[in-house]
């Protein structure tokens, strides 16, 4: 396994309270601490000081995120901070997902209906390659890592091993990748594919864009190459390779047949259940789609729905844990929670929903009791997983006060800017109207923008109405619009096309908005999670990267939690002014080019798309090129990467008139 360091690359050195910050946290992973805390504010440069941990710990690193924005955020950031190392990106690879259901107060069977995006599968293969071949392995991933990923032993054992010189049959090597659920390309050719043309294959590896090149002329590996899959152009002579397999569930013809006899028995006596019950129909059902799965099994090596006979094919015991992303790491690995507020009672929620419907499932003779093995862990099993943990929140929650020692706390409460918390303040509802009217006003006189936050669909668009009626350029923003829309409307005020943003709860963590300088809060004294005091805390960050920044917090009461975000944000507030006297600092606003956002991932994924002329290409090259590009507009959509959307839509129009 490759032992390669982390590289740090960056312009900038830890200022503030970044090496207070640093020094404190790689202290207690060196002395062994289990649990600590990195109490940041917004825009305090959180990541960057997990980059230096990182360097100077020289450990494989998982970073969790709470959703696929910012785990693409964050993926984009570390790759810049560490472009010799390997970076990945592991969130769910579904486009669209209808798990199987069923409803028996309608009797109502829902069948399994899933899109997978073939772009992050490619992505979450580069993940676990990077774990089994590399040390320096940093790994951004979403909470989707705590589900069954296969085993990691059969992955790791079903791996073929092909070094130059070595004697290999070709029609072997065929058999071999066939095994490990590569498919011949007849028209097509794309990841997950082999290609022969007489002594020579062609191997696409699911994890990368780039094609294994090999030559056996009498029975002999005589060079093994790595080639650009668009254009056939050599990149690398390499001296030996190691191909994964195709799908990380993958298991042997043995396994298999040892399973399916495993499953006649369990089906036997669950139909027995059923039978002795008076179930008549419900064993009928189980005995039926059971067999059909099986045949398919024994025919196939695969059938729809494997997942829910993992147990069997990976020889584990009723109720034992399943293998997941966590597995593939290596004991001492590091775990970075970020917004861990949000992520920690994510992972705590994922098992209870699952089990539900699985439950229902089964009960109904829809699957037999095996399916309740193919499930999330635990909060118990993701904690016995972890060895090492940092949690990274401006509002840190129970559990990581509960689990972390007083003195694991490191606070990073400075801004390598200067700025501070933003000036917030409350104002009565009764004429709140006109309030904002005027705060917007002088906002928009002075270059910035606006956000405002109301706590319903309906209020946000009749608010959005009644400033367009006061010919103000504003949108809003909610869930009901689409997610390339949605895009388009943060780069609109971004790019200063549009001035206000109204929204409910889209924009309190994760998205950088520098041109923010007024946010107002209506109902603030509205009970509810939308105005707790971590919430409030958490949006009114979003106006601390303007030296303008202030907050108007609507309401007619003081609420407990109004009043401890305001609390907290003075006190905040003071620490940053005080550390600005001593050090003659002047804040200034961030500038961040709209770019910024995601070119680095933009490089990342279109470095073998656009080193060549596509005019030059043949037509069926460009059919295949149009085909990923808009596959990568997709996934850029989904991760709110509007820069990097927009770039490719546009690249998308180019090679649609140049086939036409």
């Amino acid at each position: 396994m490759e032992q390669k360091p982390f590289k740090l690359v960056s312009n900038y050195k830890p200022t503030g309270d970044q090496p207070t910050a640093i020094a404190k946290l790689q202290e207690g992973l060196q002395a062994g601490a289990r649990h600590q805390t990195l109490l940041g504010a917004t825009g305090t440069g959180k990541t960057f000081t997990m980059a230096n941990i990182i360097a100077k710990m020289n450990r494989p690193t998982l970073i969790l995120a709470h959703n696929k924005t910012l785990a693409a955020q964050l993926c984009s950031e570390f790759q810049s901070y560490f472009p010799e190392n390997a970076i990945s990106y592991f969130v769910s690879y579904y486009d669209y997902y209808q798990p199987e259901a069923y409803l028996p107060t309608t009797d109502t069977y829902i069948e399994k209906d899933a899109s997978i995006n073939e772009e992050i599968e490619k992505f979450r293969h580069a993940a676990t390659h990077n774990l089994l071949t590399r040390r320096d392995t940093l790994i951004v991933a979403s909470v989707s890592c705590i589900y069954g990923l296969g085993s990691v032993s059969d992955y790791e054992a079903l791996a073929i091993h092909l070094k130059r010189g070595q004697p290999f049959q070709r029609d072997r090597l065929l058999r071999l990748l066939t095994d490990i659920q590569y498919r011949r390309s007849s028209i097509e050719f794309k990841q997950g594919m082999f290609h022969v043309l007489g002594d020579t294959v062609e191997i696409f590896p699911p994890s990368g864009d780039t094609v294994i090149r090999i030559e056996l002329p009498f029975d002999e590996i005589e060079t093994i190459q790595e080639v650009d899959s668009f254009t056939g152009e050599l990149l690398k002579e390499l001296d030996d390779v190691t191909i994964f397999p195709a799908a990380h569930n993958v298991t042997t013809r043995e396994k298999i047949e040892g399973a399916v006899e495993m499953i006649k028995k369990d089906l036997a006596i669950r139909e027995k259940e059923l039978y002795d019950a008076g179930e008549i129909a419900k064993a009928e059902r189980i005995r039926q789609r059971t067999d059909y799965d099986l045949e398919m099994l024994m025919e196939t090596g695969y059938t729809t729905g494997i997942e829910n006979y993992v147990r069997y094919l990976g020889n584990r015991e009723p109720g034992q844990p399943p293998e997941t992303l966590l597995d593939y790491f290596p004991d001492d690995f590091l775990l970075f929670v970020d917004e861990s507020h949000i992520s920690i009672p994510q992972i705590g929620g994922m098992h209870e929903g699952n089990l539900s419907r699985k439950r229902t499932l089964v009960e109904y003779g829809f699957r037999l009791p095996s399916a309740l093995d193919n499930r999330p862990l635990t909060f118990k099993e993701f904690e016995e997983r972890v060895h090492q943990a940092v949690y990274v929140s401006a509002t840190p929650s129970k559990y990581e006060y509960a689990n972390t020692p007083k003195d694991r706390f490191a606070e990073q409460i400075i801004r390598p800017t200067g700025l501070i918390d933003p000036l917030v303040t409350i104002h009565p509802k009764k004429h709140q109207i006109d309030h904002i009217l005027e705060e917007i006003q002088k906002t928009i006189k002075s270059g910035e923008r606006a956000l405002l936050t109301t706590l319903t669909k309906k209020s946000a668009e009749d608010l959005t109405k009644f400033l367009q009626d006061a010919e103000l350029k504003v949108r809003y923003l909610h869930s009901d619009i689409e997610t390339l829309e949605r895009i388009e409307i943060l780069r609109q005020l971004r790019t200063g096309d549009i001035d206000i943003i109204v929204g409910i709860n889209l924009l309190r963590e994760g998205l950088d908005l520098p041109e923010v300088s007024y946010i107002a809060i209506l109902d603030a004294d509205k009970p509810g999670f939308l105005r707790s005091r971590d919430a409030l805390i958490q949006t009114i960050g979003r106006a601390a990267r303007n030296i303008n920044g202030h907050v108007v917090l609507y309401a007619d009461s003081e609420t407990d939690a109004m009043k401890q975000a305001m609390a907290e944000t003075e006190r905040r507030r003071k620490i940053q002014q005080d550390y600005n006297t001593k050090h003659g600092i002047t804040p200034k606003t961030i500038i961040k080019a709209i770019k910024d956002i995601a070119e680095e991932h933009t490089k990342m994924q279109l470095k073998n798309v656009r080193k060549y002329d596509a005019s030059k290409m043949p037509k069926d090259e460009k059919k295949r090129l149009l085909e990923e590009l808009e596959n990568q507009m997709a996934l850029a959509a989904e991760n709110l990467e509007f820069e990097k959307a927009a770039d490719l839509r546009d690249e998308i129009e180019l090679l649609r008139r140049e086939l036409k």
